[in-house]
């Protein structure tokens, strides 16, 4: 007998199905233990059928996009018909279906009357898993062996019964297994949530009705992504962008290419092209490039369309083995999130070239990565793991976003208060710099900087960032922002230290990180003298910059723009620039700076 589908009644499952997802991401934030996950929200929740198919994924992580199906497929190969009622699985491998050593996978089988009909599914990036550096995401780190604790698909319980061997292991192997074993309780708990609330759905649908519905909402998502591909051009865009190296090589650039063809209602996200992999460990799996395509592409799309398997049915996603975008044994990955970021930006550019109108100019570069580890006095160790973001690049129609995460990241910032308790350091500033958002008809998003002060007798220091040299493009006559900075000790040595660094730090020292300021969107000749004004005031720019990037002159004992004197020295510019055509990609200053400028 075939089941007559209820619209109303698909509608009111497929938000049960995502609800259950989110109460799972509340979960997680509710009892976890750690920073990087109640305060960073790097973490993921989904809900999948019997077959592993995604059929809904929490708003958390963009970033997760399209990882958990890669590794419950590991899972399921590996296990096949030896997967039952009570089990849990855990897994992290990175060349097994996971994405790097800290990101640790927990599934959960659902089972009704005996029959397995969906898995819960969580990832949580860990604090720590081992390694030869607190925090397990050092970027100079040129294998997977030094990188931490490499757990393939396992059975954490087995009918019920928790893997005391897998748990003595890990305990053996991290920094911290109090805290460990905490993150990992709250991905159980999770799962434990997604149990009960799918058995009252089945309770009140029925198993075979759910089971009907489920592969409906992947449905569903397929034919909204197919239609709403369908609507954009068909043709062929390439892309070209630059990580300014892998912490190893220093100054040796790693070429990020990718190339989108679109036909009909089907996408191909194309990586070839893109930088063998690297000895640093900066080197993604399959699965995090995936995730970048994806949360490239869908933010072209209309909202509403679920984030499930039906969306990456109509894009196919491909990347060279042994390139940077897919590495392969024995490559390190702990690091991978700056790739991952960076390849979201590149495919912003060649988005931006299919549709102008739509798609935003290169933001920070984010996410940094800053780990500071070590032991209290008593030998009892300590990591401090915080990742931030903050400057979206100009939009077509708005300024970028100042202070706000990367589209890749749903993150937060760490509570300065919990942190200063918790871990030996002290944040003396966390402001927003001036002038270093790249100018535009519509400006980039305004970077911010830490200080961060080391409280402790001696620890380790490991930073993970980048657009330092390749800064973050501006689009359509926009310039790019200003770069990244790393220094020691700002307010007397002032040294400036590369974008990634593994070094000992003593009580007392200061490290300042500053991001990259979001890239410009349009002709900043062409920005509301309002704007720029308005932006002076704020101090997210100087009268003098005011003068040399927009062109506008301001009377700042009277907050006023002087229109005749702004209307002169913006045809200066103009022809001191002399463009032929508005240059659709930039990458440096569109003319250089006069003497006293």
């Amino acid at each position: 007998m075939t089941l007559a589908r209820d619209p109303i009644t698909f509608e009111l499952f497929k938000n049960a199905i995502f609800s259950i997802a989110d109460e799972m991401a509340l979960t997680v934030f509710r009892t976890t233990y750690s920073g990087v996950l109640k305060d960073n929200m790097d973490y993921s929740t989904a809900f999948a059928d019997a077959e592993g198919r995604l059929v809904a994924q929490g708003l958390t992580l963009p970033g997760h996009l399209g990882s958990i199906p890669t590794a419950l497929e590991a899972v399921m190969r590996r296990y096949g018909d030896n997967i039952h009622e009570g089990d849990v699985f855990i897994m992290n491998d990175p060349f097994e279906g996971g994405m790097h050593l800290p990101d640790i996978f927990i599934f959960k089988p659902l089972y009704h009357a005996g029959e397995r009909l969906a898995f819960a599914a969580t990832i949580c990036h860990h604090t720590d898993v081992g390694g030869r550096v607190a925090g397990s995401n050092a970027s100079d780190s040129t294998e997977i062996y030094a990188e931490g604790l490499r757990i393939p698909p396992l059975k954490l319980y087995e009918a019920g019964r928790r893997n005391e061997a897998i748990m003595a292991i890990i305990e053996r192997n991290v920094r911290l297994p109090v805290r460990l074993f905490g993150d990992l309780r709250a991905q159980l708990a999770a799962c434990h949530i997604a149990e009960r609330q799918f058995a009252e759905l089945v309770a009140r649908y029925g198993a075979e009705t759910v089971k009907v519905y489920m592969q409906d909402v992947i449905d569903y998502a397929e034919r909204l992504t197919r239609a709403a591909l369908a609507d954009l051009p068909d043709g062929e865009w390439s892309f070209e962008d630059w990580i300014d190296d892998d912490g190893v090589d220093y100054g040796k650039p790693i070429r990020l290419f990718v190339t989108i063809r679109k036909t009909g209602a089907h996408m191909v996200v194309d990586w070839t092209g893109t930088n063998p992999q690297v000895k640093g460990a900066i080197n993604n799996t399959l699965s995090f490039t995936k995730a970048a395509s994806y949360t490239g592409v869908r933010s072209v799309l209309p909202p509403g369309i679920p984030n499930n398997e039906g969306v990456f049915r109509a894009i196919e996603v491909i990347c060279p083995p042994g390139t940077v975008g897919n590495g392969v044994l024995p490559a390190a990955c702990a690091a991978r999130g700056l790739t991952g970021f960076r390849m979201t930006d590149c495919i912003f550019g060649a988005l931006a070239m299919m549709l102008p109108d739509k798609v935003f100019a290169a933001g920070d570069g984010g996410n940094t990565g800053i780990s500071i580890g070590g032991y209290h006095a008593d030998r009892s160790p300590f990591i401090y793991v915080d990742f931030t973001c903050g400057a979206w690049g100009a939009r077509p129609w708005a300024d970028g976003l100042d202070g706000n995460s990367h589209m890749m990241a749903n993150m937060a910032s760490h509570s300065i208060e919990v942190t200063e308790a918790e871990q030996p350091i002290q944040l003396l500033a966390y402001e927003f710099v001036p002038d270093r958002a790249g100018a535009g008809q519509f400006r980039g998003g305004v970077p911010f900087r830490r200080d961060y002060r080391f409280t402790e007798e001696e620890g380790v220091l490991q930073v993970r960032s980048d657009r330092r040299v390749h800064r973050p493009f501006g689009l359509y006559g926009g310039s790019p922002g200003a770069p990244s900075e790393n220094r020691m000790e700002p307010e007397g040595e002032n040294r400036l230290v590369p974008s990634k660094i593994t070094t000992n730090i003593q009580r007392g020292v200061v490290f300042r990180h500053v991001l990259a300021g979001g890239g410009g969107w349009g002709d900043p000749l062409e920005r509301d003298p309002a704007k720029v004004l308005k932006d002076v005031r704020n101090e997210f720019l100087s009268p003098e910059r005011a003068r040399a990037d927009y062109g506008v002159v301001l009377d700042i004992t009277a907050w006023t723009v002087d229109a005749a004197a702004t209307a002169h020295l913006r045809a200066e510019l103009r022809q001191r620039r002399g463009w032929v055509e508005t240059p659709k990609v930039q990458r440096t200053d569109p003319l250089p700076a006069k003497a006293g400028e």
